[in-house]
């Protein structure tokens, strides 16, 4: 009976070296996605959370019958500190932990996102209001449509429309989000 020789087992050198340009090939054609991804979704998330802050002071204003407001952290102009959502039970239209029934907090938002508001949502002290029946509404009792843009501040100039977001607040209370196209588009 004649023995077969035994065949090694395991990967020569050479394929091992293949497989590892092919992977490092792979990564680096990879990781600017993964980058550009995962910047989208901090920008997206954190738009989305405020978006759910104002849905959640308008419906806290409806269901209580008196103002609800969003204001920055410790009543600041900066809303990348964070924001507050809460019932003014005492009219003061201002944060205060002890006369105001706080509906949720909002830590900082991460650090390559920078917000700005345009009407009451802008400004030294800026806010967001409802009222009673839902209506987004100005401290001087008018109505108050505004919207606030959340922007990359570490992307392309080419890329920044992509990495922006703009909540929108109708006077009626309606808030919707959107991506705009172009720095001219209003309608978004």
């Amino acid at each position: 009976m004649m023995r077969r020789p035994r065949r090694p087992h395991g990967f020569t050198l050479i394929e091992l070296m293949v497989t590892l340009a092919i992977a490092a090939i792979l990564m680096f054609l990879a990781v600017p996605s993964f980058v550009s991804y995962q910047r989208n979704t901090q920008l997206t998330s954190a738009a989305n959370t405020l978006l759910a802050a104002i849905n959640a002071a308008r419906g806290e204003a409806m269901k209580r019958g008196m103002s609800a407001m969003v204001v920055p952290t410790n009543n600041g102009s900066d809303w990348t500190t964070g924001w507050v959502v809460f019932v003014d039970k005492n009219n003061s239209r201002t944060y205060t932990d002890t006369g105001d029934n706080t509906v949720l907090t909002q830590a900082k938002v991460p650090s390559g996102i920078s917000i700005s508001g345009s009407g009451i949502a802008s400004g030294s002290t800026p806010y967001i209001m409802f009222d009673a029946s839902g209506y987004s509404k100005t401290k001087a009792g008018g109505f108050g449509a505004l919207s606030i843009s959340f922007a990359r501040t570490d992307v392309a100039p080419a890329d920044q429309y992509r990495q922006t977001r703009k909540i929108k607040i109708a006077s009626t209370g309606r808030v919707r989000i959107c991506t705009p196209e172009s720095a001219s588009d209003e309608d978004c």
